[in-house]
């Protein structure tokens, strides 16, 4: 299955500058648990990282640094792990694996962010897959006891 069908779309982008404390404003806003920091985000959007309200708890808060004037560009991690929205799901969490990450943005053709795929994302689909399995199992056996009495 493509990430372009499964990725959550529309996410949540800050620029570097954003302050910890508007972050976790946006967060709140919007119901979410992470932003994709982006290079302009009114326009290119091309992706730098990822901050979670992970980052913000263990490396802000934990490290007794003051949200009202810590910037996102100071807590993200380089380089970004990012996934292109043809590629099927498999590669991604292969990627995921190798480099320990359960978010990462999604870009189009031109690099920029179109959404955001998450381990949560990942999980939802494999189990409903992992579900058409079972169903599948189910129904053969049941055609199979109609079929040969």
């Amino acid at each position: 299955m493509l990430l372009k069908e499964v990725c959550t779309l529309d996410a949540i982008c800050a620029d570097p500058q954003t302050r910890v404390l508007a972050a976790a404003h946006l967060m709140r806003t919007h119901h979410v648990g992470d932003l994709v920091v982006v290079e302009e985000p009114d326009a290119e959007r091309v992706p730098l990282g990822v901050i979670t309200d992970r980052d913000l708890a263990l490396e802000v808060l934990g490290n007794g640094l003051d949200p009202a004037t810590t910037t996102l560009g100071s807590l993200i991690h380089r380089p970004v792990v990012i996934a292109h929205e043809d590629e099927d799901t498999s590669v991604i969490v292969e990627r995921m694996h190798t480099h320990g990450v359960r978010r990462v943005p999604v870009v189009d053709s031109r690099g920029a962010v179109v959404g955001i795929i998450t381990l949560d994302d990942l999980l939802r689909v494999f189990v409903d897959e992992a579900a058409k399995l079972v169903q599948i199992m189910s129904r053969g056996r049941d055609r199979e006891q109609r079929t040969r009495r």
